[in-house]
């Protein structure tokens, strides 16, 4: 625990024990858009792994996107939450990071600009805290609770619960559209790094103090950071000895 390794993430995560990890929150090298090193990874072997490694109620937070070649996307991101759920995981939540700040236009379609971020789930979820700070307009004013659902024709019923009355709160519950800042130029020394806020924000939502959180193809670090900050234990992993160097020097500073 609370440490960078060096090695295959497959082979190392077969030397873990069952249901040991609550959160991992990660973002593979996809569809070869960064040069990694040289370095690929088996995705299948890896799901399954973090299958077994994930705790009853833990999650796994996959951050991916597509490649688009000759105006075809790949798909890539879509059959692997498909692949996911065939073996056991339930797709939770699909989750949009939205990257601001980008710098160019695409010539032939609109921009491009974000990831999925899919929240997979490992039997039903034990941890969710969820962030408020979406701003209620009707803030201070006294509703009535209801229950409702919506008709096959469309039309919404509601069942207003008596005695059942509150004060809207001055923030709601985020939606899961999440927006961030990249990380333009990145980290020296690596390609390609999501924000320590996104990976913070999820280690929030998904884990309590000192529980486990998991990045298996770690890069720089970003999720370890994250988790150190936040006062989670961690583990990370990466092949590339240059990218281990990397984030424990990043760690060391905290």
């Amino acid at each position: 625990m609370n440490k960078i390794i060096c090695g295959d993430c497959v082979k190392v995560l077969k030397t873990m024990s069952k249901e040991y990890v609550d959160l991992t929150v990660t973002s593979p090298s996809y569809d070869d858009l960064r040069t990694y090193k040289g370095y690929s990874f088996d995705f299948e072997a890896l799901a399954k792994e973090l299958f077994r490694v994930t705790k009853e109620g833990g999650v796994v937070v996959w951050v991916v996107g597509d490649q688009t070649i000759n105006g075809d996307e790949s798909g890539n991101s879509f059959k692997q939450a498909l692949y996911f759920k065939e073996i056991g995981f339930k797709l939770h939540d699909t989750m949009i990071y939205e990257k601001k700040g980008l710098r160019y236009a695409e010539s032939i379609r609109y921009y491009q600009c974000f990831e999925y971020m899919f929240v997979l789930a490992k039997g039903k979820i034990k941890t969710f805290n969820p962030l408020r700070d979406r701003e209620n307009k009707s803030f201070g004013l006294i509703r009535q609770r209801f229950a409702g659902e919506r008709g096959k024709d469309g039309r919404l019923i509601k069942k207003f619960l008596e005695g059942k009355k509150y004060i809207v709160p001055k923030y709601g519950i985020r939606r899961n559209i999440w927006s961030y800042v990249t990380n333009r130029g990145n980290i020296r020394g690596h390609p390609a790094q999501f924000p320590v806020k996104l990976a913070g924000e999820h280690i929030l939502s998904w884990s309590n103090e000192r529980d486990l959180v998991l990045d298996p193809m770690c890069g720089s670090g970003t999720t370890c950071k994250a988790a150190k900050l936040l006062k989670r234990n961690y583990i990370g992993i990466d092949i590339s000895p240059d990218y281990c160097k990397l984030a424990e020097s990043r760690l060391c500073r905290i």
